[in-house]
């Protein structure tokens, strides 16, 4: 298996819609077929570092619906996520 995308400081500041509108350039421009391959290898590991931020941003947002909802009376017996 291979290990996740490196994020670097610039892309992990990015808002989930920063990196989703960059992400669909990207594509576009690979499925379009202009870039040369040494680009195209450069913007598919961008794209995959910036896929990998979507999918944290996505999974902190679901966090913080669980806990709203928790908070409000929803199931018993699970404890809140903590996100300290």
């Amino acid at each position: 298996m291979t290990d996740a995308p490196a994020i670097d400081t610039a892309t992990a500041a990015m808002s989930f819609e920063e990196a989703l509108a960059e992400l669909e350039k990207i594509v576009q421009r690979l499925e379009s077929g202009s870039a040369p391959l040494e680009e195209s290898i450069s913007i598919y590991e961008r794209g995959a570092a910036l896929k990998a931020h979507c999918e944290a941003r996505l999974e902190q947002a679901r966090l913080r619906v669980e806990k709203v909802v928790l908070n409000q009376g929803g199931a018993s017996g699970v404890e809140p996520a903590d996100f300290s």
